[in-house]
């Protein structure tokens, strides 16, 4: 297998890094090749017996690219299956490890993965280190006998020097924010053991262009209104509370996809609107479509012919539609065959819209990306697209501050 040369320029300086400070941190953009450029980094490193430990879904395309080091023997697992992980391995590479950064107490990951990497050189990968806060990076870092911040046991101390500590009220509970971290300390002290690497010095010449459909769901606006109105409605027989500002906020979201969860945890099938505009508008293209609600799942299925939720199956087919759930399809496959990406709807998370809608985008790609987003018309999505946009969670705060504006809408 030849390798890009920027591919093996960056394995060269990780080596260096991964030699001098037991672990190095690959911060390189979606598609630019971070699975290739880990595994080189391991062989010039000399290790034999590598951990590779990712999501589910890109564990095949990971296999895969493994095969062409066959004197590497590389066994992958995906986070939830860490606890089962034995053996002793001379490197562990941590793919999206942004995942590891929960604060301010660590995820169950981490806290295996730490179990596994005790005194192991570690390779992370990540095209978002920090996508939400810099707080993120202690448990990724913590999970390595050789973290920049191993005199610090626990976050709540790192945070007393690391972090501009706030107040904030959930539920009219009083908690910390520590969500405010001080960047440049940070950066003082890991910029050494990161190497970053976007998709223009990869020469990537395509840009991904998003355009906005709103299809028209009358029915569904009647319903958002009444629920914000009365905060609890009877729709054929199920109940649909909204009593919190989240729970409002989630059931609209759900609604504006033409479907809800009752209070006996139905899935309740309201509108194909959205599924049908889709079947009729892109009739005759390949593409990738991303959903949030397994309901969704269900609309989309009975309406699209020719499925599959496995990004492979679906790189190889000529008219195959890929199904994939925002949260577990936003990283780590590859979807460049598309001729489109169809967001139906829209997450909360500032990752996941970055993430999944950089799926489309690879070197190879000679013509032009687009993703389209399939809004309830009147609805709140635009509302989110606007705030992920700018880098930040759609939360309650925005919901508050927004919904009087879409109300107006709902009663147009």
């Amino acid at each position: 297998m030849e390798l890009r040369l920027y591919q093996n320029i960056i394995s060269d300086q990780a080596t260096i890094v991964l030699n001098k400070f037991g672990l190095v941190y690959l911060a390189m953009e979606v598609r630019t090749g971070k699975t290739i450029t880990a595994l080189e980094t391991a062989r010039k490193f000399g290790a034999i017996s590598i951990l590779f430990v990712s999501k589910l879904k890109p564990l095949e395309s990971i296999k895969t690219d493994a095969i062409n080091f066959p004197m590497l023997n590389v066994v992958t697992c995906n986070y939830e299956s860490l606890h089962k992980v034995t053996g002793i391995y001379d490197l562990i590479i941590a793919d999206e490890a942004h995942g590891l950064g929960a604060f301010p107490k660590p995820s169950k990951r981490a806290i295996e993965l730490k179990r596994i990497a005790t005194n192991k050189p570690i390779i992370f990968l990540s095209g978002t280190p920090s996508p939400e806060s810099y707080s993120q990076l202690y448990h990724q870092f913590h999970v390595s006998s050789f973290s920049p911040f191993k005199k610090y046991s626990n976050f709540y101390k790192w945070a007393n020097d690391y972090v501009n500590k706030k107040s904030m009220f959930v539920f009219n509970r009083q908690l910390n924010d520590y969500s405010d971290a001080r960047k440049e300390m940070i950066d003082d002290c890991t910029k050494h053991l990161f190497l970053t690497f976007t998709q223009e010095q990869a020469g990537f010449d395509v840009s991904i262009t998003e355009k906005v459909l709103s299809v028209p769901m009358p029915r569904m606006l009647e319903i958002i209104k009444g629920l914000h109105v009365d905060k609890i409605i009877n729709i054929d027989g199920h109940e649909i509370l909204a009593d919190t500002a989240v729970k409002e906020m989630n059931k609209i979201q759900q609604l504006c996809g033409g479907s809800v969860l009752d209070e006996a945890g139905i899935a309740v099938v309201l509108d194909y609107s959205k599924a049908l505009y889709i079947r009729d508008h892109f009739k005759g293209q390949k593409i990738a479509v991303f959903y949030k609600f397994r309901a969704e799942f269900d609309i989309l299925t009975k309406i699209l012919p020719n499925c599959t939720t496995n990004p492979e199956e679906f790189q190889q087919s000529k008219d195959k539609t890929y199904l994939g759930q925002f949260v577990s399809s936003r990283e780590g496959i590859r979807l460049d065959t598309a001729d489109a990406i169809l967001f139906y709807g829209i997450d909360f998370s500032y990752l996941s819209y970055e993430q999944s809608k950089n799926r489309i985008i690879s070197k190879e790609r000679t013509k032009e990306a687009v993703l389209y987003w399939i809004f309830c018309k009147g609805g709140i999505e635009e509302k989110i697209l606007k705030t992920v946009r700018g880098k930040q969670n759609y939360t309650s705060s925005y919901f508050n501050r927004d919904f009087g504006k879409i109300r107006k809408c709902c009663a147009a």
